[in-house]
């Protein structure tokens, strides 16, 4: 029988892992992207690179702030999550200007893009981190035996 710690359930829980595969995805992405433009099949803009690497980053804010949620230890979670996310800002951003040779500043609105991004990931993660621990508060109380009132009589 399987071992549950080493399946990829399992492994889905680190976010250092996400970032890494969601990473390779958008680095692949652009490769096809210069591929389909070199060949001349159809032709892709120069900042499609940037476009890539935004939308991986808000693709990883939104399942990893969902998955979040079935984490042990939140605290925990969140540090790595939000290291993983800034390492894959930083990381994808530098292959997106390597791809299309243009920097964040002169790519149009891919900074603000990349600002509101940030923020809605952590957003994103608060909002699940506030969620859990409602859950967590009631399933804690005990709701079978509600405390019954005495009404006063007119």
């Amino acid at each position: 029988m399987a071992n549950p710690e080493n399946s990829f359930y399992a492994k889905a829980y680190n976010p250092i892992l996400q970032a890494v595969l969601v990473f390779a995805t958008a680095i692949i992405f652009m490769v096809f992207g210069k591929i389909i433009n070199g060949l001349g099949i159809m032709e892709v803009g120069e900042r499609f690179p940037w476009m890539t690497a935004a939308a991986f980053m808000l693709f990883f804010a939104l399942f990893n702030a969902i998955i979040s949620l079935s984490s042990k230890d939140l605290n925990q979670y969140w540090g790595r999550s939000i290291f993983s996310f800034g390492g894959l800002a930083i990381a994808s951003g530098l292959m997106a200007w390597l791809f299309s040779g243009i920097e964040i500043n002169e790519a149009g609105s891919y900074r603000w893009i990349y600002t509101v991004i940030t923020f809605g990931y952590l957003v994103f993660l608060s909002l699940m981190g506030m969620m859990k621990r409602i859950v967590e508060f009631a399933q804690k109380e005990e709701w079978n035996h509600p405390r019954i009132r005495k009404r006063k009589k007119k």
